[in-house]
């Protein structure tokens, strides 16, 4: 199935090459040239390159015979996944940010931990700054929160 993707993507991509270098001779020939519509084109293209090289690595992976990840409850491990999509656990040996108080496994966008409410990384004082700027509408309206 992988083998098949990558043929269709490649075909794909041989195509809007094409198709850019017919662009490209037409607008010299009307010595007109849309540099927002290359420019559209061509990251089409390295989109499709990317994809590309993910399946082969994807492909490489299969000959080396590695064997799918799985997680401690069970679930398979997605390729590149750094916490299992089943129970939130972290894949791998080590977590890719983890709390400095208590080790718990944190999104790379938090601002404290779930589990204890320390700030996660970064400067304490700054994330505290930021939780205080976000305060609820209610209070910022004069009202007060039970």
């Amino acid at each position: 199935m992988i083998r098949r993707e990558r043929r269709a993507v490649q075909r794909l991509r041989d195509e809007r090459l094409r198709d850019l270098g017919g662009l490209m001779l037409e607008m010299y020939r009307q010595d007109r040239f849309r540099e927002d519509l290359l420019a559209e084109r061509c990251n089409e293209l390295l989109g499709l390159d990317a994809r590309l090289h993910e399946l082969d690595e994807m492909l490489a992976a299969t000959r080396r015979r590695i064997p799918a990840g799985r997680c401690e409850c069970g679930a398979p491990l997605p390729w590149g996944s750094h916490f299992c999509p089943n129970c939130g656990r972290p894949a791998g040996d080590s977590p890719v940010l983890a709390c400095a108080e208590c080790g718990h496994p944190l999104p790379a966008d938090a601002l404290f931990c779930a589990n204890c409410g320390a700030a996660a990384g970064g400067d304490a004082e700054e994330a505290a700054a930021e939780a205080e700027g976000a305060e609820p509408a209610e209070e910022a309206a004069g009202g007060t929160l039970a």
